[in-house]
């Protein structure tokens, strides 16, 4: 913290914090008030340290990143069975998925701002437990796609909100570990599809006409795993809502002016952790002091109820608006602008690579396996689970890279979205199943790198009091592409491998405009 700062702030915790970062923003970006109490937040939460609130944050936040990838997966996992059974066009589950996905995205993280994180928190866990055990009772496809939509409504809230909440309660020495959550995308398609390879596998019938000589009985396979997997979500939501108990963000209830309610979490934060706390209301209100006087242009009032509408006054345009908040200053407004529009374009244009290329990955592996002599199911789904297996390493790899100087958040991000690319390029030259699933296994690594970067960089570049929206900008552009693709896929030949050319170029053109991201938050404290 500088002189400045000081002056306008002055904290006992920054003074006795053994460990000070600098944000990400400073005061010609950002509201000086708010920069000044989200420092001393921040070096509070980082005076306490990595505690056992964390790390049992890093888990019930976890579930969100298992369901977030689960659920596409799992939609891809029962497309041939319900194929055979409901003479179902794939696209047609996947485009109801993403709607799903985007209202999601939207109505929960812009939420997020407006009634708190814990709210959508709990919630979104809940919604994706009831209608997901609910499609596997599905009697017909109209059924199946409604359930699968809404339970995606539930999964389109978990990224933005979960990431949020982990992002303000970890001390600034440790973000890196927001990029370490992408293990639990791993852990979600690999239990995924270490449950469907049997189900699927052992209970599903075949037929050459789909929609004939497949009945329910015979094809339960698939019903099995979604009543398998909704189980998860249901222990999942136990943890979260009864064992696991979330205070509300700190930072997100000092933007919305509740001091005296900020301090207290982050004394409960300390005592979960075993410390103790120095902050006091009094550190942020000198904050409000300060600015009261520098509004009166260093006149001295004795005028309470004055001072307190002045407060109201500053505070009201972070307030009103979360959307209109990222463009309250000018500079703020031409950084945020250039920042959101590169995250709409990186977001936007790897939303419809991904879902492209990975929602008809099973339907593509099979066909290519079947061109190659071994299109079993078992084969098939044995494929997925290695697959899943090659993302694992992926969230130590990414943890390691964004802390190296040399890379940081962004060259990470660029180096692992461009090899995306190169790798769903190259597996279009496979002559044997083997050389395709090495090539979709090195595919697996470096997009689940790319993903947990990406997952990490969004939150860390917006402040607290608008991280939600934030959140649910990029998350809507990334959701409304992956609505594109299945309707896409309608009108194109999946047998082919074109929709893998034009999935790998994207990847490289989002490499590249990765490198134009105008912050670099390594080494830096997120506001």
């Amino acid at each position: 913290m500088d002189s400045d700062d000081k002056k306008v702030a002055p904290s006992s915790i920054a003074e006795s914090s053994p460990q000070h970062f600098d944000a990400v923003y400073s005061e010609d970006t950002l509201d000086g008030r708010y920069i000044a109490k989200a420092r001393i937040l921040n070096d509070a939460v980082q005076d306490i340290g990595m505690g056992k609130y964390q790390w049992g944050l890093f888990f019930v936040t976890g579930f969100g990143w298992f369901a977030d990838n689960l659920w596409p997966i799992a939609t891809s996992l029962i497309i041939p069975p319900t194929v055979n059974e409901f003479k179902l066009e794939p696209a047609w589950l996947k485009l109801g998925q993403n709607i799903g996905l985007f209202v999601g995205a939207a109505f929960w993280a812009i939420g997020a701002d407006i009634w708190g994180r814990k709210l959508s928190f709990n919630l979104t866990m809940l919604i994706i437990a009831a209608f997901s055990t609910s499609a596997g009772g599905s009697p017909d496809i109209v059924t199946l796609i409604s359930l699968v939509t809404v339970l995606s409504v539930g999964v389109g809230g978990n990224l933005p909100v979960d990431s949020a909440i982990f992002l303000e309660f970890v001390p600034a020495s440790h973000q890196y570990l927001l990029t370490f959550l992408s293990i639990w995308w791993a852990i979600g398609q690999l239990v995924g599809s270490l449950v469907a390879w049997p189900l699927v596998a052992n209970y599903s019938c075949t037929t050459k006409i789909p929609g004939t000589d497949c009945p329910r009985s015979s094809n339960m396979g698939w019903r099995y795993f979604l009543f398998v997997m909704g189980g998860f979500m249901f222990v999942f939501w136990v943890l979260r809502f009864f064992v696991f108990k979330l205070y509300e963000s700190p930072k997100y209830l000092m933007g919305k002016g509740q001091d005296e309610q900020a301090v207290e979490v982050v004394r409960k934060l300390a005592e979960h952790n075993g410390r103790t706390t120095s902050l006091t209301v009094e550190d942020l209100q000198a904050v409000d002091l300060a600015y009261a006087q520098k509004e009166t242009d260093g006149k001295e009032t004795k005028n309470e109820g004055h001072v307190n509408a002045a407060i109201r006054r500053q505070m009201a345009k972070f307030d009103s608006n979360h959307l209109k908040a990222l463009f309250a200053s000018k500079k703020l407004a031409y950084s945020s602008s250039l920042l959101i529009a590169l995250w709409v374009t990186l977001v936007a244009l790897t939303g419809l690579a991904f879902p492209l290329y990975n929602s008809f990955v099973i339907y593509f592996l099979a066909t290519r396996g079947a061109y190659f002599g071994d299109g079993s199911v078992y084969i098939t789904y044995r494929n997925q689970v290695i697959l899943s297996v090659a993302k694992l390493p992926g969230a130590f790899i990414s943890c390691y890279l964004v802390e190296l100087p040399i890379l940081g958040r962004r060259g990470t991000l660029s180096l692992a979205t461009a090899a995306t690319g190169v790798f769903i390029l190259l597996s279009t030259t496979a002559r044997s199943s083997n050389a395709l699933l090495g090539w979709n296994c090195a595919y697996s690594l470096t997009s689940n790198i790319m993903f947990g970067v990406l997952a990490a960089i969004t939150p860390e570049l917006f402040p607290t009091k608008d991280r939600g929206t934030g959140n649910a900008i990029t998350a809507m552009a990334s959701r409304i592409f992956g609505v594109m693709a299945p309707i896409i896929a309608l009108y194109a030949d999946l047998t082919t491998s074109v929709p893998i050319f034009i999935a790998g170029a994207i990847f490289i053109i989002a490499g590249l405009i990765a490198l134009l991201l105008p912050f670099e938050s390594r080494g830096k404290a997120s506001l």
